[in-house]
C-alpha cells in the first residue's frame, strides 16, 4: 500500500523545487499537481463550489449519510482515504514507498488532509509572504498587478495553514524555502529523515533531468533554474516596487501578524524593513491604479463566474429552452 506525502504550502513557494528534487529518489513517485483530494473533501462542505448539479442539495444528502455512519465525517474521511491511496499506488513506479502529492490547493483542506491519512507524511514549506506575491504577479501577471485573482491562497489558504500546522507540528515537518536554497543539503537531510530515509546520492546533482509528468505546476522555475540557486530569494524587491504595491504589501503582513510570521520563521519588522528600502518604480504605479479598482469589483461582484455566465450566452437556443 501507497503511504502519501502531502507537501503543504501556498502556490509559488517553491513546492515545485522540492518535489523534483524528492522525486529523483526512486522511493517516491510523484505527478505535477493532481488536485484528486479537493472535490472529495468539498463534497462535505455547503459553500465553497458552484455546480449545475446543485452542490447545495448534494452536500446536504451526504450530510445525512454521514449521520447514519458510525464515526460520521471520520469514516467518510477514511474511506475516501483507502480509494485515494489506491489511486496513488496506480499512479506509483513498481516498488515505490511513498506517493508525493503536491496541489496547494490543499491548504484549504490541510485539516480534513490529515485527519484522512493516519500513516501520512506531511511537510510544510513556507515563503517569505512578499516573495509569494511578487511571484504570482510576474509568473501569472507578466509583472502587472492581479493578486486579486489568488486572495483564497494569500488570505483563506495561508490562514488553514499556519493553523493545521500549529495544531499538528509534533507530527509534521515545516521546512523554509530561504533555508532549502542556502542549505539544500541539510534541509534535504532533514526531509529524508523525517521519511524514514537516507539521501539517494546525486539528488541535487541531477535536478536539470528531473521534469514531472502532468499539465499542472511550475511553468517558470523548472527551466529557469537549473540548480538549487538563492537567486529567487531577492527578485521580489524589483517587483513589490512601488507605493500602491508596499501600502498593499504593508498591510497584509499586518493581517498575517507578528505571531503568525513567527510560526512560519519570519521577522514583521525585518520583513517590513526590507520592503520599505526597495527602489521605487513609477512607471509602473500608472498601471496599477485601474488594476487595484478593477480588483475590488473582481471580489465584490465575483468576476470569475460572471465571465462564466456571460460566455453561456453563445448558447441562446439552450437559455430559450429553460426561459
Amino acid at each position: 500500500m501507497q503511504n502519501p506525502i502531502i507537501l503543504f504550502s501556498l502556490p509559488r513557494s517553491g513546492s515545485t523545487l522540492l518535489q523534483r528534487i524528492l522525486s529523483v529518489d526512486s522511493n517516491i513517485s510523484t505527478v505535477a499537481e493532481p488536485w484528486v483530494l479537493l472535490p472529495h473533501v468539498y463534497a462535505l462542505r455547503q459553500e465553497g463550489v458552484i455546480a449545475e448539479y446543485s452542490h447545495s442539495w448534494s452536500s446536504q444528502a451526504l450530510a445525512d449519510v454521514l449521520g447514519r455512519l458510525p464515526r460520521g465525517k471520520q469514516d467518510y474521511l477514511e474511506c475516501l482515504a483507502e480509494a485515494m491511496t489506491a489511486l496513488y499506488e496506480k499512479l506509483s513506479d513498481e516498488g515505490a514507498r511513498y506517493f508525493l502529492d503536491k496541489t496547494p490547493r490543499y491548504a484549504l483542506i490541510a485539516d480534513d488532509v490529515i485527519s484522512m491519512f493516519a500513516d501520512g507524511k506531511f511537510i510544510f514549506l513556507w515563503r517569505n509572504p512578499l516573495a509569494v506575491v511578487s511571484s504570482m504577479i510576474e509568473t501569472w501577471g507578466d509583472g502587472k498587478w492581479n493578486i486579486y485573482i489568488y486572495k483564497v491562497d494569500l488570505f483563506d489558504g495561508l490562514e488553514r495553514l499556519i493553523d493545521v500546522y500549529r495544531a499538528n507540528s509534533e507530527s509534521t515537518l515545516a521546512l523554509q524555502y530561504e533555508t532549502l536554497l542556502q542549505s539544500p543539503e541539510q534541509e534535504l537531510g532533514r526531509v529524508m529523515h523525517y521519511l524514514g530515509m537516507e539521501p539517494a546520492p546525486g539528488m541535487l546533482d541531477v535536478l536539470p533531468e528531473t521534469r514531472l509528468s502532468g499539465i499542472m505546476g511550475d511553468p517558470i522555475g523548472v527551466d529557469e533554474y537549473r540548480s538549487v540557486s538563492t537567486r529567487p530569494m531577492e527578485k521580489w524587491k524589483s517587483t513589490i516596487n512601488n507605493p500602491l504595491r508596499r501600502r498593499w504589501c504593508r498591510r497584509y503582513l499586518q493581517w498575517i501578524g507578528r505571531e503568525r510570521l513567527a510560526v512560519m520563521g519570519y521577522d514583521l519588522d525585518e520583513l517590513l524593513e526590507e520592503m520599505d528600502a526597495t527602489r521605487t518604480d513609477w512607471l509602473s504605479l500608472f498601471g496599477d491604479i485601474p488594476r487595484f479598482a478593477w480588483g475590488v469589483f473582481y471580489c465584490l461582484f465575483d468576476a470569475q463566474i460572471i465571465r462564466q455566465k456571460l460566455a453561456g450566452l453563445s448558447d441562446w437556443k439552450r437559455v430559450k429552452r429553460y426561459s
